[in-house]
């Protein structure tokens, strides 16, 4: 993040600059720099976004009236900018069909009373090979702000592991481009096959002089398997289970992606032996956990974790990581839900692909409230339909028939009946022949 520039627009005030609109992949945690410091300086008026993340001031400020924010899937953000960078209009992406982005249903702008001042646009749609896509427009700025580790004074510009995720699309993508480097060096300095932004799309250079700000350090736990330790949560017990049953979807060699919770224990319940490249939408093939503690600010997952590359590891920017995920390179992808609907998944890029990218649920089975988390209708908003083919929870696994929205109940654990599968699960489904024990 190029802090050194963002406190400088900071230092100036909200009277000398102001009513930016400020596109980013996310909107930084309040105390550790980054966008977060302008949103809370009020020099932000509009926010173009993937995700809010833990951010609760500024969603405190987008609940009473005032910031606008505009949420696009992170996939879909880097596409727009690299669009728009290379001189081209439009293009489709199946990409949160069938949701409230479709429908322009998502509020932008609310009042402080929390009425609707102003909704997201209508997509227009198109349908290829029975497939319904939706039409994105490009998107670019008038400047961008970057943060390069090396850059020679003829602009080029070298980034490290993961901070090449939006820094080189970005400044493709806008008039005027900034980059705050760690090393300016003389031309020649740099070789010319490890150019990862080459200077012609780079206007100026200044000295980066802030301090890198980690958000979420990461260790990998000595203990993974909590259902052994003693003093261990029933809740961590539980996580525990779904988890091990998660890791039976992984097969030696697979490319998988992970979303945030229990999924990201499957890797650690895995037989040793069975090795599995994990994909981050950040721009990483090939992590764990990170072993030990350190400094590093520029090997970080999507969750802005801390994370240790592997051996064979390839860092690479967004539009590459998610032309993976798009294209159906990624071989399964296990997400968590808030509630499943013949097929709920988690991201709206990462379930854009069902038929060549397996969708894994691996949730609680119920809510804290008790209510199902898998129902005949979902009463929230959906991030994509008929996308998932599997359901892990505590207690069972389904099989989904995507084509028909059926549900099938193929595996118990141990101690579990039907019965009280049946009133725990808010959706009618089949009960397999030959019911398996869950493991």
């Amino acid at each position: 993040m190029a802090d050194t520039l963002i406190t400088a627009i900071a230092r100036r005030g909200a009277e000398n600059i102001h009513s930016l609109t400020a596109v980013s992949n996310n909107a930084g945690a309040p105390g550790k720099g980054g966008l977060s410091t302008l949103t809370q300086s009020g020099q932000v008026d509009r926010l173009i976004i993937s995700y809010l993340g833990n951010n609760k001031a500024l969603e405190k400020k987008y609940l009473t009236g005032n910031i606008a924010i505009e949420l696009c899937p992170q996939g879909t953000l880097a596409e727009r900018l690299r669009a728009g960078g290379a001189g081209i209009p439009a293009f489709y992406t199946a990409t949160g069909a069938h949701t409230f982005l479709q429908d322009g249903r998502i509020p932008v702008r609310v009042d402080a009373s929390g009425n609707v001042l102003e909704h997201g646009k209508p997509r227009e749609t198109r349908v290829f090979n029975n497939k319904t896509y939706l039409m994105e427009t490009a998107l670019t700025g008038d400047v961008a702000i970057l943060r390069a580790w090396k850059v020679d004074e003829a602009g080029n510009c070298v980034f490290r592991y993961t901070t090449k995720a939006f820094g080189p699309i970005m400044a493709k993508a806008a008039t005027l481009t900034i980059v705050e480097a760690e090393n300016i060096v003389p031309v020649g300095s740099i070789d010319p096959n490890d150019v990862d932004l080459p200077g012609i799309f780079v206007d100026r250079i200044v000295p980066s002089t802030a301090e890198k700000q980690i958000e979420i350090r990461k260790l990998r736990q000595s203990q993974e398997d909590g259902s052994t330790a003693a003093g261990v949560s029933p809740a961590i017990i539980q996580r525990n289970r779904i988890a091990k049953r998660a890791a039976k979807e992984l097969k030696q060699g697979y490319y998988v992606n992970l979303g945030v919770g229990i999924p990201t224990l499957a890797p650690s319940m895995l037989p040793e032996g069975v090795k599995v490249w994990i994909q981050s939408e950040n721009g990483i093939l090939g992590m764990v956990r990170q072993e030990r503690r350190g400094n590093r600010t520029d090997i970080i997952n999507a969750g802005k974790e801390t994370v240790t590359l592997l051996p064979g590891a390839a860092t690479f920017d967004s539009t590459e990581s998610f032309g993976m995920i798009r294209g159906g390179h990624v071989d399964v992808s296990i997400l968590g839900a808030l509630q499943v609907f013949k097929g709920m998944g988690g991201a709206m890029d990462l379930i854009s692909n069902p038929d060549q990218t397996k969708i894994v649920v691996a949730t609680s089975h119920t809510a804290k409230d008790g209510l199902p988390k898998i129902v005949t209708e979902c009463s929230l908003p959906l991030t994509g339909a008929n996308c998932v083919s599997t359901i892990v929870t505590e207690l069972c696994v389904f099989q989904v028939d995507r084509q028909k929205g059926e549900l099938t109940l193929t595996e118990l654990a141990p101690g579990v009946d039907v019965n009280e599968v049946r009133e725990k699960t808010g959706a009618p489904f089949h009960v397999a022949d030959k019911l398996e024990v869950m493991e």
